[in-house]
């Protein structure tokens, strides 16, 4: 709704990773240098971590977008718990091969026979491993195997394991060892400080067309920062909302007290509650499922909240539909001309 207002060519905060909006934060720019020269070495094992939308995903596909696509397949596995099979189909399933009813022999027949013709075909193979905090320790040996697929030159294929800050942990754990030692390069991906915070807003508006309207206020992206702690994903839902909100109320310009009114609705929302704060709603009931006094006066302000969180979007909702049955009727009545004009 929001981009035509603005006159942006696209929406600058969407939530899936785009590498067009990557930006090169110091933190971004030194995992790049480590991707590039885990990459150089042509085997084992990269691992980057860091906290739900640090920009992982973004990062490498950054990085895919700068190698050669003609010699390149590359396939990603979200992790789950699976055992040491499904594992094998999954990556199997990942790279396209059949993988239905195979035994684990034929499973890794296959992945052997697709990774050692790549490489007589020049192409380099790569498997990304996304929430690897969750791998199990049979599924990382399962992984930790297909490395041992070599040929006379080089492994047949090499991994990324993208895991959250616990991850870091996990490795150090004895049943980790030898996938350590297959590690060729790792990196901490951290948030971004204050003086990145504004340079990513900034970077995704110019991205798709951004000329100073809306302006923004020093105190709009220190009041950004300080809700977010400079994660990209948190960043990009409420700019999002702050672009909205803007759209909606006709601003041009963004402060302090815009970027708060936001981030108190965004606060009433279940996506950005605290479920185990101590006056959340979510909170557990004493025994026998009584509220004291004093619980009860804080669930009626939570209600209160959320009625007057409610009472904003509703306005909200109205003006969408508005516009969207505007479009559309202006769109019947163009299609209604021209097919009168086309009865002459």
């Amino acid at each position: 709704m929001y981009e035509d207002y603005y006159r942006f060519s696209a929406k600058p905060f969407q939530l899936n990773p785009d590498p067009r909006f990557f930006y090169g934060s110091k933190g971004h720019r030194r995992a790049m240098a480590y991707l590039d020269y885990g990459l150089s070495l042509g085997e084992g094992f990269i691992v980057i971590t860091g906290e739900v939308g640090a920009g992982k995903t973004t990062l490498v596909r950054n990085l895919f977008r700068q190698l050669d696509s003609s010699n390149l397949l590359a396939a990603q596995l979200v992790s789950t718990q699976l055992d040491a099979e499904d594992t094998l189909r999954s990556v199997a399933a990942s790279f396209g091969l059949e993988h239905e009813g195979l035994t684990k022999s034929a499973l890794l027949k296959n992945l052997e026979d697709f990774l050692a013709a790549a490489a007589r075909q020049g192409k380099r193979t790569l498997l990304v491993v996304d929430e690897a905090q969750n791998l199990t320790p049979r599924a990382v040996e399962e992984l930790r195997m297909l490395s041992n697929f070599q040929n006379s030159e080089r492994s047949l294929i090499q991994t990324f394991l993208l895991g959250q800050p616990e991850f870091r942990g996990i490795l150090q754990s004895p049943d980790m060892q030898q996938l350590r030692q297959r590690v060729v390069a790792s990196y901490h991906l951290g948030p971004l400080d204050a003086d990145e915070t504004r340079g990513y807003i900034e970077h995704r508006l110019r991205t798709v067309g951004w000329v100073g309207t809306p302006g923004f206020d020093d105190a709009a992206f220190a009041a950004l920062h300080r809700f977010t702690a400079g994660i990209p994903r948190r960043l990009n839902t409420t700019c999002d909302r702050l672009l909205l909100f803007g759209f909606l109320e006709e601003k041009s310009h963004f402060g302090e007290a815009e970027v708060d009114e936001v981030i108190a609705d965004l606060k009433n929302e279940v996506a950005h509650q605290d479920y185990h704060g101590p006056t959340g709603v979510n909170n557990h009931l004493p025994e026998g499922g009584m509220l004291h006094n004093e619980d009860g006066l804080r669930l009626g302000q939570r209600i209160d909240q959320l009625e007057r969180s409610v009472n904003r979007i509703l306005p909200i909702v109205r003006k969408i539909l508005y516009t969207v049955s505007e479009r559309n009727a202006a769109a019947d009545e163009a299609a209604s001309t021209d097919k009168h004009d086309s009865t002459y």
